[in-house]
């Protein structure tokens, strides 16, 4: 079972804490303020100040790990996305400094995510700095600094608040596994699609497109 961020951090050692936030690089973690005493507010603080873009993970800020390319995969896919909501009028996509709240003192921040209507009372969007607002679709392109114990644990995080879909994507291999719950994965090829199902109707796109576009090949 993947375990949920609900409370601030326990780990005794530096080592343990890495351990209990999936094993990612340490550079990652921000150690002012120290960890497990991290707030919103120093999120917030961050990202106006100094432009890091951080996850607030058991009191710990996390940095977001993003390299060039996989910022162009991200905004493709973006693109895409909104083209088909501009004539399909079925909600909004944020991108990759999206930063929702999840629950208490949890906040992410999906590479790219999609939130229906019904999720948004009154077709307003939000003006907060971290709204409390679950996304029907969560994406993750992955860095070489993402661990998979930090993308499995997201996914849980992300079902266990009632995200409907999740799109994990992989540049190297030109690849993604599309999650219907936690522990129901779809693995695709390059020559496969991503399809929004009942969470995102009519929306479909192959990763062979989507990868030949970031590349910036002709045709694509």
């Amino acid at each position: 079972m993947i375990a949920l961020a609900t409370a601030p951090a326990t780990s005794r050692t530096a080592a343990e804490l890495l351990d209990q936030l999936g094993g990612i690089p340490p550079e990652r973690v921000l150690v002012q303020p120290s960890p497990g005493h991290a707030t919103e507010q120093d999120l917030i603080r961050l990202r106006d100040q100094e432009d890091r873009l951080c996850e607030l993970v058991d009191g710990v800020l996390v940095e977001k790990g993003m390299g060039y390319y996989e910022s162009r995969v991200a905004g493709v896919l973006f693109f895409f996305l909104e083209t088909f909501l501009g004539k399909h009028d079925l909600g909004v996509v944020s991108g990759a400094d999206g930063t929702v709240r999840l629950m208490p003192g949890l906040v992410r921040i999906p590479d790219l995510a999609f939130v229906s209507w019904e999720r948004l009372p009154g077709h307003e969007i939000p003006s907060e700095p971290i709204p409390d607002l679950i996304p029907n679709l969560a994406v993750e392109v992955l860095s070489v600094s993402n661990t998979k114990r930090e993308i499995d644990r997201k996914i849980g995080e992300y079902f266990h608040v009632g995200v409907q879909l999740v799109w994990v994507i992989d540049p190297p291999t030109r690849t993604a596994e599309v999650y219907t719950g936690p522990d129901q994965c779809t693995e695709l090829t390059e020559k496969q699609s991503l399809k929004g199902g009942a969470v995102v109707p009519g929306f479909s796109l192959s990763l062979r497109r989507l990868f030949n576009r970031a590349d910036c090949l002709r045709g694509s």
